[in-house]
């Protein structure tokens, strides 16, 4: 019982040292759905580990309803991990999450294939997943890295690095500010429209020449070579 008693107050430590917002062990046992989502965890994943057929999945699915937070229960989660707020964070059947994890609300550990192996993230020790990011696929995610608010990672993240965007990039590492890394700025890629356009202007202007240079019966002009 050592174990699970020691990851149990791991898990309870994680808002208190990590979440300025928290009040206490009381706060944190009472009012945070995160902590009340691992606590369903631990036994849905226990009892999936028995082999103990359909209970577990609908006892994760109660936890859903009442927290708003979705865990397989064959999912691997370390200690001391802080889901956040966490309404609308998804965590899947092949997720690991190592030591020390955060993770905020609307985030989505999922999958990309359809087949029965590994399809699902893998995050290392310490890793910040930012709201409402997506992280993608049987990839992994270094220690210590930091994925941004809404990112969609489906790449391999290094250790320490810290990624944005769509798709994610790594913009720094161990907090360090890195060149961006890619095949040509999108601000330089050629626009497609560009050249028909400029090639209907160019053959407009020579119509309305031709156009202008065009005497039409009936047509008077004055001395001055305007309209009588």
């Amino acid at each position: 019982m050592a174990r699970p008693f020691s990851t149990l107050l791991a898990d309870l430590r994680a808002p208190l040292l990590r979440d300025p917002a928290s009040r206490g062990p009381l706060d944190v046992i009472l009012s945070y759905p995160g902590f009340h989502a691992l606590l369903f965890y631990r036994v849905t994943h226990a009892l999936n580990g028995l082999g103990i057929p359909l209970l577990p999945r609908w006892l994760a699915h109660v936890a859903r309803f009442f927290t708003g937070i979705e865990i397989h229960p064959a999912a691997k989660i370390g200690r001391g991990v802080l889901i956040d707020h966490g309404m609308g964070v998804v965590i899947g059947e092949t997720v690991e999450i190592g030591d020390d994890c955060t993770i905020y609300q609307g985030v989505t550990l999922g999958g990309t294939s359809l087949s029965h192996g590994k399809r699902h993230p893998t995050l290392g020790r310490g890793v910040i997943v930012g709201v409402n990011a997506a992280v993608l696929g049987a990839i992994t995610i270094g220690d210590n890295a930091r994925i941004g608010g809404g990112s969609v990672v489906v790449k391999d993240v290094p250790p320490g690095a810290s990624v944005v965007g769509v798709p994610a990039r790594v913009v720094a590492v161990d907090g360090k500010p890195v060149a961006a890394i890619v095949d040509r700025p999108q601000v330089d890629l050629p626009d497609p429209n560009a050249a028909v356009i400029a090639e209907l202007q160019d053959r407009i202007a020579r119509l309305e020449r031709l156009v202008g240079q065009q005497t039409f019966p009936g047509k008077k002009t004055d001395g001055a070579g305007g309209a009588a």
